[in-house]
């Protein structure tokens, strides 16, 4: 079964989702196809702008280590002329292991790729970042000049 569909997450850094895939102890590297179920049984909608013939299809991948069963997160280039990458994924049974990394529907690398990029924003503008892991999961980061 396939079960792909597009992350909630617009990139435009790569340098800050490869140091998100990094920080949830995975890699992320060029390859040309992410690793999903295979071919679609049309059981699911298709990402938007994305034909069956697109899926597996990819600039990047994100994978985890040590894990050859897992499927893998696809860095995709956007199809509606906006520049940037979407992230699209086969959630089927939890990606054999990929949503242990990156959470539901990818909460977990999305919260990683946002302190990545906020940390550059910020270290940009002359601050000093220190990071602070909260017991609710969230990360917050702290700004001195």
């Amino acid at each position: 079964m396939s079960h792909v569909a597009n992350v909630a997450l617009e990139v435009k850094d790569l340098d800050c989702l490869g140091k998100a895939a990094t920080r949830l102890g995975m890699w992320m590297k060029q390859q040309p196809t992410y690793k999903w179920w295979g071919h679609s049984v049309g059981d699911y909608p298709l990402p938007a702008g994305f034909t069956k013939d697109d899926l597996g299809k990819c600039e990047y991948a994100i994978g985890v280590p040590g894990n050859d069963k897992a499927y893998e997160v696809g860095v995709v280039k956007r199809r509606d002329g906006k520049p940037g990458y979407l992230l699209q994924w086969d959630f089927y049974a939890g990606g054999y292991g990929l949503q242990e990394k990156v959470g539901v529907d990818c909460n977990l690398l999305k919260q990683a790729y946002g302190t990545e990029v906020a940390a550059k924003e910020l270290r940009k503008k002359g601050f000093r970042v220190q990071e602070q892991q909260r017991q609710d999961g969230s990360i917050r980061l702290l700004a001195t000049k």
